[in-house]
């Protein structure tokens, strides 16, 4: 099985193909090359039975997608983006990744003639004020910033290509992942992860909205296993609406940072900065809080129990079980 990952340099595509390396297949199928995309060289090294393609480039140039193609992988990833914040100060890179980006991949698939899974990392900011709480799975799409615009465009997309035939999609709305490893980055929900990820290191982290405002998260490794899931399960039960909101964890600020207290302890909370930037809390003012996500749990994906453990997720995963402020 060749699978084919874009984004394959970030954090969830880093995650997903070491995943997949470590299975070494899905179901009975032995996993013998993963082709991994991104603008910058994905360092994911080989295993004695998988190969690795390394393909470098911008997902809005024709010839890239047509490298990505080419060898007709069985399973394609779609997690190449422009991050929220970013897509919002710079409209044209934000089109030009999050909108041709799809548009082209999945034309490219279209003309090879062949029908392979398309997994699409879409995005729970499709949905906009005024919304109902919970928001259920039938609710309309009503995004209210280009990012969200972009991935419900990318959404229609992938459900006519699987109508038509082209290929067989399942799209999956996320929650904004936390808590994200390493560097901070554009994402206007970049502080969800800052005010968890900084103390545990031992560092400040800022806060710039008030402690109520409520939000959806997923784990890292919940996102993975959400992806290992579409990969390998039987789609026919999807029926003709491809795209699914996963599962999560809703919580406020102030129920984060209770979290962090419980598992790190007082001093870890006390490195948390509150300073206010209006600009930032006007665009999470509109993000939705909380989902049902019925048919998704019906369908087999899982979340984590509630963000304490999200907060051990992130312990474990990163810090080999215990965090320096710990220490």
């Amino acid at each position: 099985m060749h699978i084919l990952i874009t984004g394959a340099a970030g954090m969830v595509g880093r995650k997903l193909a070491e995943r997949l390396l470590n299975d070494g297949r899905i179901g009975q199928r032995e996993i013998t090359k993963l082709t991994l995309h991104d603008i910058i060289a994905p360092d994911t090294q080989p295993t004695e039975n998988t190969s690795i393609r390394p393909i470098v480039g911008d997902l809005s140039d024709r010839s890239v997608v047509e490298r990505l193609v080419a060898e007709k992988p069985d399973i394609v990833v779609h997690l190449a983006a422009i991050v929220s914040g970013e897509a919002e100060s710079d409209f044209e890179k934000g089109y030009g990744t999050n909108f041709d980006g799809i548009r082209y991949l999945l034309e490219a698939l279209r003309r090879q003639h062949y029908q392979p899974r398309v997994v699409y990392a879409s995005s729970i900011a499709v949905y906009g004020t005024p919304f109902p709480e919970p928001i259920p799975d039938d609710f309309h799409l009503t995004p209210l910033t280009s990012y969200g615009t972009q991935k419900a465009v990318g959404e229609l997309l992938l459900n006519d290509f699987t109508r038509r035939g082209f290929f067989d999609g399942i799209g999956l709305r996320l929650p904004t992942i936390c808590v994200r490893p390493g560097k901070a980055n554009k994402a206007a929900s970049g502080f969800f992860s800052n005010i968890i990820r900084e103390p545990l290191k031992g560092e400040e982290a800022v806060l710039p909205v008030a402690e109520t405002v409520r939000h959806w998260h997923a784990s890292p490794r919940a996102a993975v296993g959400f992806f290992m899931h579409a990969i390998g399960m039987d789609l026919e039960p999807v029926g003709p609406r491809r795209c699914l909101t996963m599962p999560g964890v809703a919580a406020t600020v102030g129920e984060q940072i209770e979290a962090l207290r419980n598992v790190a302890g007082d001093k870890a909370v006390a490195l948390i900065r509150r300073q206010p930037d209006p600009v930032v809390a006007g665009i999470v003012s509109g993000w939705p809080t909380a989902f049902e996500a019925r048919r998704a749990r019906d369908l087999g994906f899982t979340a984590d129990a509630d963000f304490q453990a999200i907060v051990r997720t992130h312990i474990e995963d990163e810090h080999g079980g215990r965090a320096p402020i710990m220490d």
